[in-house]
């Protein structure tokens, strides 16, 4: 990743102190709150417990869960995407695909795999396609979120485009909530890992109330959601 340059920064605050007529200041203490609520909630849930938290939390946002194994995850995908009336689909260029050996569904759905060199042409296929097909990377238990970490193989598109969403959830990738989820990318980058350059929060299909505070599910982008929760993984 490269880094960037600032320009002129000292002369800039050094001219903001003189004219407030006061040294400049180098550094603040960090603040210390005597209570942090935002760590103890669900604080020592297991997964199965978290697990369940997320099932509930999806009863709120209208959105089907599934519970499956890595070896029968084939074919509950399968089952999912012609409950959701099948093709086209399209997924982001995603290893693992492979790795949880989907490439057999993806080739008979003949699923569009997105691709950063045919520029225009992914978003086009986005937008005629039915189902979007992603894994998430992180899951918000609390919120029934799943959290997706964007690159160029891996497009937003696939999310917000397509008609209807499957969202494939690791169940190791469940947290409590927002703060772990943060807690979990800041992690990453002071360990000197690349983070991704946008990371997209989604939970469940689009809603409003807006209109006579009339609850309306599937106003824009997927108009259903299915998560499909992998219990061994």
């Amino acid at each position: 990743m490269t880094t960037g340059s600032i320009h002129n920064r000292d002369a800039f605050l050094n001219r903001i102190a003189d004219r407030l007529g006061r040294n400049r200041v180098r550094s603040a203490p960090m603040l210390e709150r005597l209570h942090r609520p935002e760590l103890d909630v669900y604080k020592d849930f297991s997964q199965d417990e978290l697990l369940s938290v997320f099932k509930n939390a999806c009863q709120n946002i209208h959105t089907d869960v599934y519970e499956t194994t890595a070896e029968a995850l084939g074919a509950r995908l399968s089952e999912t995407i012609h409950a959701l009336g099948g093709g086209p689909v399209v997924c982001g260029a995603d290893p693992r695909f492979r790795e949880y050996g989907l490439d057999p569904v993806l080739e008979e759905e003949e699923a569009f795999i997105w691709d950063p060199s045919l520029g225009q042409v992914n978003i086009e296929k986005a937008a005629a396609a039915n189902i979007g097909l992603a894994f998430s990377d992180v899951t918000l238990a609390e919120s029934g979120t799943v959290a997706f970490f964007h690159d160029k193989w891996r497009s937003r598109s696939v999310g917000l485009l397509p008609t209807q969403s499957i969202v494939i959830v690791p169940k190791h990738t469940l947290v409590p909530r927002l703060t772990q989820a943060v807690q979990n990318i800041e992690k990453r980058a002071d360990s000197g890992e690349a983070v991704a350059s946008y990371i997209n929060f989604v939970s469940g299909p689009s809603n409003s109330a807006d209109i006579e505070m009339n609850l309306v599910v599937g106003v824009h982008g997927p108009v259903r959601v299915a998560y499909i929760v992998v219990t061994d993984r």
